[in-house]
């Protein structure tokens, strides 16, 4: 059985606004998370990525941004002494950026924060895995 272009447009457009619904609830969840610990959306997402030192080039790409704006998320988790900047060990034009204790104390109250009431958490593990599996599928097919 075939199923017509419209059929396809709509159930396109249906899973698209629920894909689009879900990314916004998650951004609602981590900037409300956020903002109970005195952080922006960017710099929780910063600190959330940072599950050990990285460059800036690597964060941007876990943050799915530019570098220049992981830049500035990270210049300000900088001043306020939860990240600090390393010569990296290899590469002399990259600094890598690591937790301080303090930045690895609130990435934990974050982490916490972040799993209570979470968009996804009505979701099984198994039904989280099935999802980021298809996710995945339908990223690596663009």
């Amino acid at each position: 059985m075939t199923t017509s272009p419209d059929a396809r447009a709509t159930a396109e457009r249906q899973l698209c606004g629920l894909v689009n619904g879900l990314a916004q609830q998650i951004a609602q969840h981590v900037q409300a998370r956020a903002a109970t610990l005195g952080l922006t959306a960017p710099q929780a997402t910063a600190l959330r990525e940072m599950s050990g030192p990285l460059t800036m080039r690597e964060l941007a790409e876990r943050m799915s941004c530019e570098p220049s704006n992981a830049t500035f998320v990270v210049d300000k988790l900088e001043k306020q002494g939860l990240v600090e900047r390393h010569a990296h060990p290899t590469d002399r034009r990259a600094k890598r950026i690591s937790l301080t204790p303090e930045g690895a104390a609130l990435r934990e109250r974050l982490l916490d924060l972040l799993s209570e009431h979470s968009p996804l958490g009505a979701l099984s593990a198994e039904q989280q895995s099935v999802l980021h599996d298809l996710l995945r599928q339908a990223l690596v097919r663009n």
